[in-house]
Order: C-alpha cells, then sequence, then structure tokens
C-alpha cells in the first residue's frame, strides 16, 4: 500500500512539472503583449513600456523567467498579477470558494441523478422506458450549456421572476447567517440546474454501459442459474459494476473544478474561477494564468489518485495491481 502511495505521488509531481513547463511555453507563446494591455493607450510611451516590462521581468529570456518563477513557486510564492498588482494566490482563492459550491453541488447532483437513470434504464434495455430516457439524455446533452442557461433566466427569471438572474448573492439586500445561505441557494438554482442537466446525460450513459454489461458476465448467469433473487444480485453485483466508472467520471469533474464550469459562470455572473479565466486570459495576465493552471494540474492529480484509492477499496480486483510490496 505504501509502495503503490508512493509511486502515484511521484507520478502526480512529475506530471505537475511537465504541466508547468508547457503551460509556461504557451501562455508565453500566445499573441499579445501584457504590458501593452495595460497601459491600455493608443499611443502609449515607449519609456512607460520600458519600465514596466523591466519591472515584471518580461525584458529577461524566457528560460530565465521561467527559473525564477519555480523558485518563487517553490517558496510558496505564485507572484503578482500584472494587472492589478494583488498576490495571485489571495486572488485565486478568493474565487475557489464560489466554483467548488458551484460546480461541487451540480456534480453530485449529476452523479446520484445520472447514475439512478442509467441502472434504472440498463435493468430495462430495449424497453420503451429505456428509449424515451435515452432519448431525453441526448437531448439535454446537445444542448449548449449557455443556451440552457438563457432559456432558465427567460422561463424562471424574466417571466415567471421566480429566481434571480445572475450574481451570488443579492447586492441591494444586506443579509446575515441563515437569511444570507438562503439568498446564496436562490441565486445557484439556475446555474446548477444548467450543470446539472449537462452532466447528467454522461452519467447516465456509462452507468446503463455498465449495467448492461455486467448482466451479461457469465458469474450473474451462474447467480441466477444457483436461484439467487434479482434483487439481491443487482443490489450486491450489478449496482457495484455500474458505480465504478461514474467515480472516475466524478473525480476527473472535480479535477476540472476550475474551468469546467466557465460558461455556465459568464452566463450567470457567477464570481467564480471559470469567469476569472476567461478575463486573465483577455489580459495576458501571465502570473494569474500560471497560477490558476498550476492549481488546475494540482487538482488534476490529486483527484485522480483519491479515484485510485476509492477504486482499490471498492474493488479487490483491482488493488494494486502489479505491486509487490
Amino acid at each position: 500500500m505504501g509502495i503503490f502511495i508512493s509511486r502515484r505521488i511521484l507520478t502526480a509531481i512529475l506530471c505537475i512539472f511537465a504541466a508547468l513547463c508547457l503551460n509556461f511555453i504557451i501562455i508565453h507563446a500566445a499573441p499579445g503583449d501584457p504590458v501593452r494591455i495595460l497601459v491600455g493607450q493608443d499611443n502609449p510611451s515607449p519609456e512607460v513600456i520600458e519600465a514596466l516590462t523591466i519591472k515584471y521581468g518580461l525584458d529577461q529570456p524566457q528560460y530565465v523567467q521561467f527559473f525564477r518563477y519555480v523558485g518563487n513557486l517553490l517558496r510558496g510564492d505564485m507572484g503578482t498579477s500584472i494587472y492589478t498588482g494583488e498576490p495571485v494566490s489571495l486572488m485565486i482563492l478568493r474565487r475557489m470558494g464560489p466554483t467548488a459550491l458551484l460546480a461541487l453541488t451540480a456534480a453530485v447532483l449529476a452523479m446520484v441523478i445520472g447514475t439512478a437513470f442509467g441502472i434504472f434504464s440498463g435493468r430495462r434495455v430495449g424497453s420503451k422506458v429505456d428509449s424515451a430516457i435515452g432519448s431525453i439524455s441526448y437531448l439535454f446533452d446537445a444542448m449548449p450549456g449557455f443556451w440552457l442557461g438563457l432559456m432558465l433566466i427567460l422561463i424562471f427569471a424574466s417571466s415567471l421572476h421566480i429566481l434571480p438572474t445572475a450574481g451570488m448573492v443579492d447586492v441591494r439586500a444586506d443579509h446575515e447567517g441563515f437569511l444570507r445561505a438562503l439568498d446564496i441557494l436562490r441565486h445557484m438554482a439556475l446555474p446548477v440546474t444548467t450543470l446539472t442537466l449537462t452532466l447528467i446525460p454522461y452519467y447516465m450513459r456509462i452507468s446503463r454501459a455498465a449495467v448492461v454489461q455486467a448482466l451479461g458476465e457469465d458469474f450473474i448467469t451462474t447467480l441466477r442459474a444457483a436461484g439467487m433473487p434479482e434483487s439481491k444480485i443487482y443490489r450486491t453485483y450489478v449496482f457495484r459494476n455500474a458505480i465504478l466508472p461514474t467515480i472516475t467520471v466524478f473525480g476527473i469533474q472535480m479535477a476540472y473544478l476550475v474551468t469546467g464550469s466557465a460558461i455556465v459562470e459568464i452566463v450567470f455572473s457567477w464570481p467564480g474561477m471559470g469567469s476569472f479565466v476567461m478575463t486573465a486570459i483577455s489580459r495576458r495576465d501571465y502570473p494569474l494564468l500560471m497560477g490558476i493552471y498550476f492549481i488546475l494540474s494540482i487538482s488534476v492529480a490529486v483527484m485522480m489518485i483519491a479515484v485510485d484509492l476509492l477504486y482499490s477499496a471498492m474493488d479487490p480486483r483491482i488493488r494494486h495491481t502489479g505491486v509487490k510490496e
């Protein structure tokens, strides 16, 4: 067990470093000069541009900039934003909470609802219910997230006036405690619904395919021949085989919390990381972009390790394959 975890951690560190190098190269190779965007004038002064370029170290060769960034990163310094001058770590920390709240809620709901529909449909392969559920899932899968979000705004906010259109809280109200929590829940309703409806088809199809595959296994036929009740077969064997692939999908979606909900956050003006990434890209804010993608690579590595450990805990057949203690 210890060797397995050590190997996975070492692999994760190497992947994070590789992602750090690639992100640095791609971000700095993209067209656009952050200093000129920061100056924001039609005819900026060359002296001002030169001073800002030197201030942010952009006059140095890229390999010097990279090693300087890595050195600062090892000391816990993610740099400061070129555009605002704030520490990157604090800017990311402020935005991670709203994104985690939105994306985690939607991912959990989608996993539970999609897996339930997938198992229900997989037990009735070829029936009218199976066809209806499959058609509805394909319908929502084909809907762009921004379009679905706009339709929900038109129906529930603009027409029925039931839910707010944008933001995380009502800025005109001074809610505290429980009232503030209710206000956040009201503002979460539409973006969470949008994300959930677009994610459900993935879980539904994966769990349905897992159920169909499990039902075709020889050991299921043997259990039926031995007289085991169908309810116990589904509960003990089929359900476990159906839930494992959805855990992988859930782990991947959690790893991409930072950018996975970007479009929906923009539509609903949600103050999270998704819209933050788009703003950083438009401003060519190199330190902020590097910090965002660094956090993203760490989250991917951590979630993949967590998924592997959870897999090995739920299914002993795949527990630490090839690892000798």
